[in-house]
This record gives C-alpha cells, structure tokens and sequence, in this order.
C-alpha cells in the first residue's frame, strides 16, 4: 500500500506531528538510582536542541514520595537561565517556542508551580491526573473521584489567572492494574468533564500496557467524533506487553497527532527504592523490572514516524538517536530502542556489502547489467 492510499484510507490520518519527550520526568521516574541534575539538564537542552518543542522538565509533588525529584526547582532554574537560552539559540532554537511541563498531582504541587512561576522559573504547563478507575486514582491521590474533580477545577482556576496551562491525564481508559477490565464510555465522560472545567489539553494514558491497538483505534476515533480538536488529545502509551508502535499506528489511523515518548523507552511508575534505600513510590503493584515496564521508545516512534513520511515538526532524528545511545550510559543498561542499533533505513547503496562476482558471472553468462528474467522468457 503506498502512502497515499494508506491516507485515502484513513481520512484523519496526519500529514505532520507533534512529539513530546517525557524521558527526564516520567523516564527517570522508574529509575532506583539517582539521576545527576546535570544529566538532567543536559539532556532537557540536547532534546530542545534537537527541535523537541514540548518536554516535560520534572515532577513537583512531594519528594519524599518521589525522591529522584528533590532537584525539581534547580532543574526549572536552570532551564529558564541566559546560559541556557544561550546555548539553544546557538542552535538556532528560539526558547519561546518550547514548552515546559511539570507534573503536579495534588494541589500542593500546583501551588508550588504557582510560586516558581511568580519567581520566574515556573512551568509553561502543569499536569493532573484521574483514573476512570476510583481505586486506581485513590491509589494514587488518596482521594476519591468527586474529592479531586473539585480539587481539579480548583487548580485550572488558580493556574490560569497565573498564565499556566493545564493538562487533564485520563488513566485506566484500556482497564486497570487493580480493578481489572474497564469502560472506554467511561474516558469520553472524563475527557468531558476535564474540557468543561477548563482543561487546555487532554493526555489519554494508556499507563500500564493494556490497550491492544484495535480499542486504541476506537477509542480515538470516539474521541474525535465527540472532540473534533485535534490539538485537544495527546496519546500515552506504555509498552508493557510490547504494543506501543502497533498503538501509534492505530491512534495516528484514527485520527490523533500529539503523541509522547521516552529515549529509550525508559520509564513507568516512581520507583520503590531510590539508591537502594526504600521510598513510598508506587507500591504493592511496582514493576520490578524496568525493562518490562516503560514508554514508547522516542528513537524508535521518531524513526518510524519519518520512514512514514510524516513531518516531525523539526525534529532531529539523527541527533534523537545520538542522544538514545548516550542515555543507555545515562541509566547503565541497555534500553528498550531498536533504532538506536540498527540505524535508519538506508536511503542509499550500501557499497560495503555489494559482492564483486556478481558482474563478472553476469558477464561470462552472456547477461545484460540489470537484466532479472531470462532472455527466452516472454
């Protein structure tokens, strides 16, 4: 099928994306040692660098509970510095084009994003979240549903007198790690809901690898029937069972263009220990193994998005991929991307593989250069 047919075929699919890289907050966040503030600096400007416009910078809620984060104003310090806009338009980045994301839960975490941003060094954008799943989301608010919806709008009115964005998370849409199966009805009530107390955005979590891609595909194009906005939606999807490319396709297919990763595809829930100590983290239900859990892998959704012939808005992708073998340094392990090993598709002869013999039997057979049937085939 060629490209155009494949758009023939599914009229929403887009001509063009937009990526956000998530690696320094929900990437880290799995991690059981301690990630240097340097590192995650570097990486927040080489990202920006590489043409990713939107990044999720850190976490602002409680560090005892998430203690890779104790660093969170320093990291937002340094991302509002002169040095750093100095390097990015070095680059020939413009830093007004980028926007920071800070992850805040609970209402506490969104008036310390209210403090920074009257200090200067507040996020573009903060981040709640609900579960469709009430034990799920009690697991990780410790309120019930009705309690943070009120908490919730309370946040959206607050944020934007102050100039910051926010994004309504809906988890558990493809079923939960508690509770079991789960209503995709249930997700359009919520993506409503978040939209009429004023949500700037919604990101649609598929947060522990449940959604095969045939519900991903309905369940995005329920949304857009209902939100035709595309700018409205941000797809999420965790690769737990191996399904995150097969679920870009699908939501791509249905009509979505905001999608996030991770390099390497590192991530999933806070960890239980942080440097061998044990911390709150996420609990009884903890993937211990971080290469299980994770989020799309960044390279590999780059790479595969371009081969397609869709505009990654600036990004890249070679430099995306330098920096995906550097992160592999970074955490100590190898990660989760292909492309990082096997490169790009070859857009060109590769002259190092091509046998010498081959002409010269051509020759002796009597063939011509380039001829594949025999002659006497009509």
């Amino acid at each position: 099928m060629s490209q155009h047919d494949l758009y023939a075929l599914h009229a929403r699919m887009p001509r063009k994306v937009r990526l956000a890289d998530i690696t320094v907050r929900d990437g880290f966040q799995h991690e059981e040692s301690w990630i240097p503030t340097e590192a995650k600096i570097f990486y927040l400007q080489e990202l920006a660098a590489a043409g990713v416009k939107r990044l999720e910078a850190t976490n602002l809620g409680n560090p005892r509970v998430m203690p890779q984060f104790k660093d969170a104003e320093e990291v937002l310090t340094a991302v509002r510095s002169e040095n750093f806009y100095k390097k990015l338009n070095r680059k020939g980045i413009d830093p007004r084009s980028l926007e920071w994301t800070a992850i805040t839960i609970r209402e506490s975490a969104v008036d310390r994003a209210l403090s920074l941003k009257e200090k200067g060094i507040g996020p573009d954008r903060v981040l709640m979240m609900v579960s469709t799943d009430e034990e799920h989301h009690f697991a990780n608010s410790a309120l019930t549903l009705p309690q943070y919806w009120k908490e919730a709008q309370r946040c959206i009115m607050k944020c934007h007198d102050r100039g910051i964005k926010v994004c309504g998370t809906i988890s558990t849409i493809w079923g939960s790690p508690i509770s079991g199966p789960t209503e995709l009805k249930s997700a359009l009530d919520f993506t409503r809901r978040w939209l009429d107390i004023g949500a700037d955005d919604i990101e649609h979590a598929d947060h522990d690898g449940s959604a095969p891609p045939d519900q991903v595909y309905r369940y995005f194009s329920m949304v857009l029937d209902a939100f035709p906005d595309p700018d409205l939606h941000i797809a999420h999807f965790h690769v737990t069972r191996g399904w995150g490319s097969a679920n870009v396709l699908a939501a791509l297919q249905a009509g979505i263009s905001i999608f996030e990763g991770t390099l390497g595809g590192i991530g999933g829930q806070p960890a239980n220990f942080l440097d061998r100590t044990p911390v709150p983290g996420t609990g009884a239900y903890y993937y211990r193994d971080p290469n299980i859990v994770g989020l799309v892998s960044f390279e590999d959704l780059c790479v595969m998005l371009d081969e397609m012939g869709i505009d990654l808005d600036g990004i890249d992708v070679d430099r995306v991929l330098e920096l995906g073998t550097l992160m592999e340094r970074t955490v100590g392990r190898r990660l989760r991307s292909e492309s990082i090993l096997n490169g790009r598709i070859p857009k060109t002869p590769r002259e190092e593989y091509r046998r010498p013999q081959l002409a010269g039997l051509k020759q002796k057979l009597g063939e011509r250069p380039g001829q594949i049937f025999p002659d006497d085939w009509s």
